[in-house]
């Protein structure tokens, strides 16, 4: 009984102020006694919903630009006193340029020619260079990088020409950062045709070299080594001409 009276007397108290301060500072007995049901909404939320840190943004990956940021003309990538050595009688000396809607990128070119000897025999000879450029890009890797993955392919795609015989792989020491030599046989229009070809990376960049011949009217028919040696020359001129062409 005595304790109730103090109880008593609050609420009367409280019962005679207006209806705003009631609520404000005469609310019941478990708010002053620190009811933990009172708590704020603020108070209430879970510690690690509070104090949780935003995710931080994930970074760009980063890649070593690309060397070579451009290509040379493919069809002076090879010497004119070179094309005339390899190709005699050539058609065009200038070469005939493949399309490229981008020729930082890509560009190709062929030479070809025949030494017509009549009954003697004819030497037939074509040439030809294609150069690829990687650029850098996040998502796929540096341009050298890509050009690493890429020479690999370049070199099972010519091991796999259609109809090739006898190929034969080898390295190409002393062209570009890596290269390989393919030779193999193939019969056309009647004749036995050899070839020789250099795939070629340098830095960022493709090169594949590809030379053939073939003897006409009983004419001597190359030699695998012929055709390589002269191959290795074209490459190397190749090679220098991009380095060129960055400078």
């Amino acid at each position: 009984m005595h304790r109730s009276a103090p109880r008593l007397t609050r609420i009367l108290a409280c019962a005679a102020v207006p209806v705003m301060l009631v609520v404000a500072g005469c609310s019941s007995d478990s708010d002053s006694t620190g009811d933990k049901s009172g708590r704020t909404d603020a108070s209430a939320q879970s510690p690690s919903a509070a104090s949780s840190p935003q995710p931080a943004a994930k970074p760009t990956p980063s890649v070593a630009p690309a060397k070579y940021t451009k290509l040379p003309d493919a069809c002076k990538a090879i010497t004119g006193e070179t094309v005339e050595d390899l190709v005699p009688e050539v058609k065009n000396e200038k070469g005939t340029p493949g399309k490229s809607s981008d020729v930082d990128s890509r560009g190709s070119c062929a030479w070809n020619g025949l030494d017509d000897n009549g009954v003697k025999g004819s030497q037939y000879r074509w040439l030809d260079i294609s150069l690829l450029r990687y650029e850098s890009d996040p998502s796929l890797g540096s341009g050298e990088q890509r050009a690493q993955a890429n020479y690999t392919k370049e070199v099972a795609k010519v091991k796999a020409t259609e109809g090739a015989t006898s190929v034969k792989t080898s390295p190409a020491a002393g062209v570009g950062n890596e290269s390989t030599a393919v030779s193999y046989g193939l019969k056309k229009t009647g004749e036995d045709f050899k070839y020789a070809a250099i795939v070629t990376r340098t830095e960022n960049v493709l090169i594949t070299v590809s030379y053939n011949g073939a003897g006409y009217a009983g004419a001597k028919t190359p030699t695998p080594s012929d055709l390589m040696d002269d191959a290795v020359t074209a490459s190397k001129e190749a090679v220098a001409a991009v380095a060129a062409a960055n400078k």
